[in-house]
């Protein structure tokens, strides 16, 4: 989106950018909100396996705003909604097709056609040795549904929204981008192509594009022009095995201004604008935030969870109180969608001290 054309007032910091967000879409579907909004990341995904079509439309039921897609490519060019470029945290694919794995162990979705992961039913996160990684969510169990593909789940979001009284967008990570290169194929023009037939490539209010690769933005607003809001997602540079982005400079007063004029905004870890407390217990804030939004940049952090609360915050509501009254974001990626909102009602712009 080019920077005039978009319809938010960022200059004003936290209250322009959320004061007058209207969103408009096909059938009537409209929100208005005053308060910082609300990612369900990997839908609710506190409640229901990440990425799975329940968790979406459960997402949805609670009121979200935005309800985020992680996109990766099978073997025969068909996004997916997925959170790694493997199967096997997340799926029973280890089962289903045991001789597929690379040399390191991992499968790779980019090697299985659509038809072969049709086959794969999902399950609650597990990490390498088997065991839940949120032991007291969902239980691990096999078979509860498939792995969607993002146009199913946008015909889901775009279902509910005109049988239910709310109204949510859409938040799109395309996950390793590079990665779909070096394997022969375009994952940001395939995310696209999806929009476009699906009517959602010119519902700006609708939709978010976002990265942790700065060249998949490019891509995004030089070659395809597209008129979607992007975000830059900011890491860790010790998390990038391939080395690709340096997430420090992008943090820096040069790599803000060098984000601004591809981005709308930025998707940093919420340890990059909270760092703990002092010996007093004072939290310790960075300026990160202020200058992203001193240069029109929307701040949506990731990720909140009420069962993995950062060091030094005690509970869900005082992470929400010092992200939204303090820090003055503008919305949050979260795994508990609902408590997220009830408390983004109760620290608004409006109702803060």
């Amino acid at each position: 989106m080019g920077r005039t054309e978009n319809t938010r007032p960022r200059s004003l910091g936290f209250l322009g950018s959320l004061c007058l967000l209207t969103v408009i879409g096909l059938g009537g579907c409209s929100m208005t909100t005053e308060r910082p909004i609300i990612i369900a990341h990997r839908g609710a995904s506190a409640y229901l396996p990440e990425h799975t079509l329940p968790a979406k439309a459960m997402a949805h039921a609670l009121k979200a705003d935005f309800i985020e897609q992680d996109v990766v490519l099978t073997a025969d060019g068909v996004p997916i909604v997925l959170h790694d470029i493997h199967l096997d945290s997340t799926t029973n694919v280890a089962t289903v097709f045991p001789d597929r794995a690379r040399e390191d162990g991992r499968f790779y979705a980019i090697d299985f056609t659509l038809a072969e992961i049709r086959q794969l039913r999902a399950h609650e996160r597990r990490g390498a040795d088997g065991k839940a990684v949120f032991p007291e969510r969902f239980p691990a169990m096999e078979g509860l549904s498939g792995v969607p593909t993002l146009a199913e789940e946008i015909a889901l979001i775009d279902g509910l929204n005109r049988s239910s009284d709310h109204c949510a967008g859409i938040y799109v990570e395309m996950k390793g981008s590079a990665f779909h290169h070096r394997e022969g194929h375009d994952l940001p023009a395939a995310v696209l192509k999806v929009l476009q037939d699906s009517g959602w490539a010119e519902r700006r209010d609708l939709v978010f594009l976002q990265s942790f690769e700065p060249e998949a933005l490019r891509q995004l607003k030089y070659e395809h022009k597209t008129v979607l809001p992007l975000i830059q997602l900011i890491a860790e540079n010790a998390w990038d095995e391939t080395g690709l982005v340096d997430f420090d400079k992008l943090r820096s007063d040069e790599g803000l201004d060098a984000v601004a004029q591809y981005a709308d905004g930025i998707g940093p870890w919420l340890m990059q604008l909270y760092t703990g407390v002092d010996d007093r217990g004072v939290p310790q804030l960075t300026d990160l935030a202020k200058r992203a939004q001193e240069r029109g940049l929307l701040v949506h952090p990731y990720t909140f969870r009420a069962d993995q609360l950062p060091p030094g915050i005690e509970s869900f509501s005082e992470l929400h109180r010092l992200f939204f009254q303090d820090l003055q974001v503008d919305g949050v990626f979260s795994d508990f969608p609902d408590r997220s909102r009830a408390l983004s009602l109760k620290f608004s712009a409006r109702t803060s001290p």
